[in-house]
């Protein structure tokens, strides 16, 4: 209870900065431009609000605020915020309710297409710029750690995709379509993915290996067994309750040394297995006895501490999963380089990590349009969980500056209530010359939150099936 009430304050937090930014950049280029600014809410306020500067409370103490054109207010419902921007369409106001109303020089609508243009994309921007400013801030504040490709003696491991492509167990990746790789990190297999080429050392020599010509699919790469792991050896760390290793007797220290038969000198090579056998039972035509014999097998285990292994008869379930996850000290183990950088260093690092962050978003953004991308679309239940069980800084700062590219990306995406959809609708009156009708603005305004509801069914369901089923 106490880990979910960590990550629920710390998305919480994350999302009400980030909402605040990305409305406040609404909010600052209109009242530059001269619109009069209606409301300024964090979180939402359906039926009722915690805090309001309309409050009578509030104005006898701020009289200022009383005539203020501006609500500043809080909401109860922790879920974004908004700005009320007046002569605009958006989801607290129809288009009729704005043709009824008498144009004011102050109105949103009133005002030419590129000051229009720039209200629309300030929250954009905003996000933009706090990913950056926080990114630096995280590069001057704590450095970062890499992986050297030097480091890891034993290369890596690759999975049979990888091997019929030309990798094999052992190869360290040093170039990406003739870059330089810089280290080991999360964003080194988005980069294989995307690549033409790459070059690896193989027995002090360097091969180049030409990768397809669509590319590999992510989402395929990070399958179990993945496209390329560590050399890690399949010490088990943790047995889950209620599976097969449980019931028949793997316990946390077994090292694994053969699954059928086949020697597992690293974590890929049970994987691998495993993964073989899922096929067999997958496969069209798979008889009952074919199915039986793929998930009955002998696990040879050594246990720690002992001298001879032990030899286990395992059935595993239709999943074909022992229901372990590995030791990972063993990662300790591998030697990683701290880089340190100064006030003005860590501005164009910062910006680097921030472009690669939002070019591996963007580029990911394409698994969206198949059956097992849309599986991956989450709510506020995914996000959450992707906050540490524990309050530290760096990784939560991280996270938000990751979410804040999140947002605007999504924010410019042409869908009618985003403001990407705001923005198209501006392009279409710059080049023809006049707004769509009021009828229209209401239809597309319509038709957007249609989209913006199924999405968020979408991600709640996905959630629902990810975390309780």
């Amino acid at each position: 209870m106490e880990i979910i009430l960590i990550k629920a304050l710390q998305l919480i937090f994350c999302l009400s900065l980030l909402v605040f930014i990305h409305e406040g950049g609404h909010f600052l280029f209109a009242k530059f431009s001269g619109v009069k600014v209606e409301k300024f809410y964090l979180f939402f306020n359906p039926y009722f609000h915690l805090f309001s500067t309309r409050d009578k409370w509030f104005t006898r103490l701020f009289p200022y605020f009383k005539d203020n054109e501006t609500e500043y207010g809080i909401g109860w419902l922790p879920l974004g915020g908004y700005v009320s921007i007046a002569g605009m369409v958006d989801e607290t106001k129809s288009a009729e309710d704005i043709a009824a109303r008498a144009p004011q020089e102050s109105d949103f609508n009133q005002k030419p297409v590129w000051r229009r243009f720039l209200i629309m994309a300030g929250g954009v921007l905003f996000n933009l710029i706090a990913a950056l400013v926080i990114y630096s801030a995280i590069m001057y504040t704590w450095g970062r750690e890499i992986v050297p490709m030097r480091n890891l003696p034993n290369g890596l491991n690759y999975n049979h995709i990888a091997h019929e492509i030309g990798f094999r167990n052992g190869d360290i990746p040093v170039k990406v379509d003739g870059k330089e790789i810089e280290g080991y990190s999360g964003a080194l297999m988005m980069d294989i993915s995307e690549a033409n080429t790459v070059t690896v050392l193989r027995e002090g020599q360097m091969v180049e290996i030409e990768m397809p010509e669509d590319g590999v699919s992510l989402l395929e790469m990070q399958k179990e067994p993945r496209f390329f792991t560590m050399p890690v050896k399949p010490i088990v760390g943790l047995v889950a309750e209620g599976t097969p290793a449980e019931k028949y007797g793997i316990k946390k220290g077994d090292t694994i040394l053969e699954i059928g038969s086949v020697p597992t000198y690293y974590i890929n090579d049970v994987t691998l297995e495993l993964g073989r056998r899922l096929d067999i039972i997958g496969a069209e035509g798979c008889t009952r006895e074919d199915s039986l014999r793929a998930l009955n097998l002998s696990v040879v285990v050594l246990r720690e501490n002992a001298i001879t292994p032990d030899t286990l008869l395992i059935e595993l379930d239709n999943d074909a999963k022992l229901g372990v996850m590995w030791d990972d000290s063993q990662l300790k183990n591998i030697k990683t380089e701290h880089i340190s950088y100064t006030l003005i260093e860590s501005i164009p690092a910062g910006f680097q990590l921030a472009w690669e962050t939002l070019y591996d978003y963007v580029v990911s953004l394409k698994y969206l349009f198949n059956k097992e991308g849309v599986q991956q679309v989450g709510s506020f239940l995914t996000i959450g969980s992707l906050f540490p069980d524990t309050w530290d800084w760096h990784a939560f700062w991280s996270m938000t500056a990751f979410i804040s590219i999140i947002l605007a990306v999504m924010n410019i995406l042409p869908i009618p209530g985003l403001d990407g959809g705001h923005i198209v609708l501006l392009l279409y009156e710059g080049i023809v010359g006049r707004q769509p009708s009021a009828k229209v603005l209401d239809v597309i305004e319509k038709i957007g939150l249609f989209l913006l509801f199924g999405l968020m069914i979408l991600a709640f369901s996905n959630d629902i099936m990810r975390f309780f089923f």
